[in-house]
């Protein structure tokens, strides 16, 4: 079965990077966000523009995604949804969520929103960086990679 790419593209600062990489291999890559967003003229490439809302985008795509599939995503509830699918989710700064490693991103994210409900200003994620630019094309080429040879 083919990979599909998925891009929860709200705000995703890697959205050309994916292009390429998929591009490179071949597989569709699906583009969903909440407004529209400009793609290449491709092919391999489609946008779907789901209702505003929160979570829209995200049910939409955890609907559609199978074992195997590729979504590249800053969501983490999101990401342990792709997980329990036997898929892959990936962060914009290269961070790949693991069936390992989710467990403490969703304790994490809990315990930050927790905080700052109490008032606490707790800052936010670093800027977006080249070098995660970087790490991202790499986790991201090796992601399909591995996908594609344990396929028959």
């Amino acid at each position: 079965m083919p990979i599909t790419v998925y891009i929860d593209a709200d705000a995703c600062p890697v959205k050309d990077e994916t292009y390429k990489v998929a591009a490179r291999y071949g597989l569709k890559t699906l583009v969903v966000s909440n407004s529209f967003i400009q793609i290449p003229k491709s092919d391999l490439i489609a946008r779907m523009v789901v209702d505003a809302g929160p979570d829209i985008a995200d049910d939409w795509i955890a609907d559609q995604v199978v074992q195997g599939d590729v979504v590249v995503t800053n969501d983490i509830p999101l990401a342990g949804r792709v997980l329990a699918k036997a898929a892959h989710a990936l962060a914009p700064n290269g961070r790949a969520f693991t069936p390992d490693s989710i467990g403490a991103a969703l304790s994490q994210r809990a315990l930050m929103e927790h905080i700052r409900s109490t008032g606490d200003i707790t800052g936010g994620p670093p800027p977006f960086a080249a070098s995660d630019r970087s790490k991202f094309l790499q986790m991201l080429d090796q992601i399909i990679s591995k996908q594609r040879r344990r396929q028959p």
